[in-house]
């Protein structure tokens, strides 16, 4: 079992990218249910990308998930407001923040995002918050 990673293009304001670490997978589809998508969001820049990747694909595999992992760029302010992009990166499950209380948030930014972690700020949200998501989709906010 694994996840069944993508990266569609889509057209500004938003647009994703194809990095070498992910592999096309789409011959493994799952049939049946209908997977969860699980987005990281992410600047052309951004210095964490690739752990952001990273940890969502772990979490994806750890929990045996078929989820569809999706990484899309973010390219300027006019796409952050579109997709109400909250800074990079950031991971969504079926378009849901994973982080909580993030639909709190309002300021929409094409820049880093941080995230309090137990101690202190972080670059990347907490792996417990993605396997929550993608255990209980429905206890999103």
């Amino acid at each position: 079992m694994g996840c069944w990673t993508t990266t569609p293009t889509m057209s500004p304001p938003a647009a994703t990218s194809r990095g070498p670490d992910l592999p096309d997978v789409t011959d493994r589809q799952p049939t049946g249910a209908r997977r969860p998508r699980v987005e990281v969001l992410v600047t052309p820049d951004c210095p964490h990308r690739d752990a952001a990747i990273a940890l969502a694909q772990r979490v994806c595999e750890q929990l045996g998930s078929h989820a569809e992992i999706r990484v899309v760029q973010v390219p300027d302010q006019a796409a952050a407001e579109q997709a109400r992009f909250l800074g990079s990166p950031s991971i969504r499950v079926d378009g849901r923040d994973i982080e909580p209380g993030a639909e709190r948030n309002v300021e929409l930014v094409h820049g880093c995002r941080l995230y309090q972690g137990a101690y202190s700020l972080q670059a990347l949200p907490e792996e417990d918050w993605l396997r929550q998501a993608l255990d209980n989709p429905e206890a999103q906010p």
